[in-house]
């Protein structure tokens, strides 16, 4: 066992005060596994996601340095496995790579705690497990899979504690989750009766007291109180006819024959007249912005002159907003897809061409045109509206851009599957609350929803459970400015700086390691 201890003025701790062995280690390490089973992923437990770190901090503090870590690892890299399974589309080996790096890349904050803690004193001991996660979490939310795996989305629903996401990000409230299991293992270590355990559990207390207090305020005092605009949202009926995926890859490589194309031409026609009319529809019915899902439709980009002339006719004789979530196709082309949102304006002309900024990795981001990834502003009588494709709003900071307009109401097209149903639509309201816009997020095959910008649900429709595949909201026409959206992510780079200059304080400090 390795312990850290001063080299003068604290007394020696023994390896019975600070290491427990049999049942108790086991008791913490069940916990550990039995939390993080339902801590993420298909079945999430909120109170789970902040037990889960405090048990498995105390197991690997308890073991010695390696053994327990080298646990630790086993330990996230099976359970997420399990907690995964079906969320991550990554086929064969592939995804036991992905687990394997994941695994560590979670591991390196409880890495931080066992090699740090013991080094520093005081107040500080609590604050490298949680600077060091916010920094893992924050430099991982730049890579390719954006800020998916964030704990503060095992929060969904608590509405009083997401208001911090509009003055820090996510990042705040990662924070808190890491801080809790940090100073909880301190009054376990040092009882509750030392002031160096008391006075952490303290501040922490009072911190996230003040937050839910804050939070319980904005939603009471400041609710949205603007004028409503009726938004509907389609996704296409599962009636229709199938597009083989032998015909598609045909039709992409450019090797289709012309019966091939015309049948092509025929199945895509069919589903575009049914999306138009359903879109008719809503629009007699009083909507004033209409939208489709992700690539709803596909369409040859020879026939595109066909459709675009149909939506401008209906967008002009109701006097909407349509926006067309089509899949482009241009076959033989070195990236033949083009995933957009074509927005109509109620005059006809055509206000922007939006491609999918964050194509998903694998096969889509291979095919697709790739994108200038920018977001549009469209000023209306109904707010500034943007647009952003599903995967987009996993990224917290290409949606900077959407505070910068700033937007009002965001239309979401989008392509779910079961396993990720309602998580990803839930991830996309945290969007509209950090940035302070009122969202509508239409997901094929997935739980489609409408929020406003304090992430209040306004309307929702499964698609699993509906007939219609229609969703219809009355949305805010005005979203609010947030100090998110003005200063960024300035709690992330506070705790980068905190984690940076506790590890100089730890590497100078007069302690050695006792064996």
């Amino acid at each position: 066992m390795t312990t850290v201890l001063p080299v003068a003025e604290h007394p020696v701790r023994t390896t019975e005060r600070i290491s427990l062995r049999g049942a108790t280690v086991g008791w913490w390490l069940a916990g550990a596994v039995g939390s993080l089973l339902i801590a993420d992923g298909r079945v999430t437990i909120a109170f789970a996601a902040w037990l889960a770190p405090l048990c498995l901090m105390r197991f690997v503090r308890l073991q010695t340095r390696w053994r327990g870590l080298l646990i630790a690892y086993g330990v996230l890299c099976v359970t997420r496995g399990v907690t995964y399974a079906g969320m991550i589309p990554i086929p064969g080996i592939f995804y036991f790579i992905f687990l394997l790096i994941s695994g560590f890349t979670s591991l390196l904050p409880f890495m931080a705690d066992r090699f740090l803690h013991g080094r520093l004193s005081g107040f500080a001991r609590t604050l490298v497990f949680p600077t060091a996660l916010v920094t893992l979490q924050f430099f991982g939310s730049h890579g390719p899979f954006g800020t998916w795996g964030a704990w503060p989305y095992t929060q969904a629903g608590n509405l009083r504690l997401l208001q911090l996401l509009s003055v820090t990000g996510l990042w705040g409230i990662t924070f808190l989750m890491g801080w809790f299991a940090a100073v909880i293992n301190e009054v376990l270590e040092e009882g509750i009766q030392s002031r160096q355990a008391a006075m952490p559990l303290v501040v922490f207390a009072a911190t996230l007291m003040a937050v839910v207090t804050l939070g319980g305020l904005r939603l009471a005092l400041f609710p949205p109180s603007s004028t409503l605009v009726r938004v509907a949202s389609l996704s296409p009926l599962k009636d229709g006819p199938p597009i083989p995926d032998e015909l598609l890859h045909q039709v992409a490589s450019g090797k289709a024959s012309e019966p091939e194309l015309k049948n092509f031409h025929d199945i895509t026609t069919a589903t575009q007249s049914e999306l138009l009319a359903r879109s008719e529809r809503e629009a007699q019915a009083g909507a004033k912005i209409i939208f489709w899902s992700e690539t709803a439709a596909y369409v040859l980009k020879a026939d595109e002159p066909e459709l675009f002339a149909n939506a401008r006719d209906l967008a002009t004789k109701y006097k909407i907003y349509l926006g067309l979530a089509i899949g482009t196709w241009t076959p033989g082309a070195p990236h033949p897809l083009e995933n957009k949102v074509v927005l109509f304006q109620p005059d006809g002309q055509i206000a922007w061409r939006f491609l999918k900024a964050h194509p998903t990795p694998g096969p889509e981001a291979a095919m697709a045109v790739k994108p200038a990834g920018k977001l549009l502003g469209l000023s209306t009588p109904y707010g500034r509206i943007s647009t952003a494709i599903c995967y987009d709003m996993d990224f917290a900071t290409l949606f900077r851009q959407a505070g910068e307009l700033p937007a009002d109401v965001v239309i979401s097209p989008a392509g779910d599957w079961r396993a990720i149903d309602p998580r990803h639509t839930e991830m996309a309201s945290f969007r509209a609350i950090e940035e302070g816009f009122n969202l509508v997020r239409q997901a094929n095959l997935g739980f489609s929803a409408a929020y406003d910008y304090q992430g209040h649900l306004l309307a929702a429709m499964h698609d699993y459970q509906s007939k219609d595949l229609a969703l219809v909201a009355y949305v805010p026409v005005r979203g609010q400015r947030t100090l998110y959206s003005r200063w960024g992510d300035w709690f992330a780079w506070l705790c980068v700086i905190g984690l940076l200059t506790l590890i100089a304080v730890a590497v100078r400090s007069p302690y050695r390691e006792i064996r």
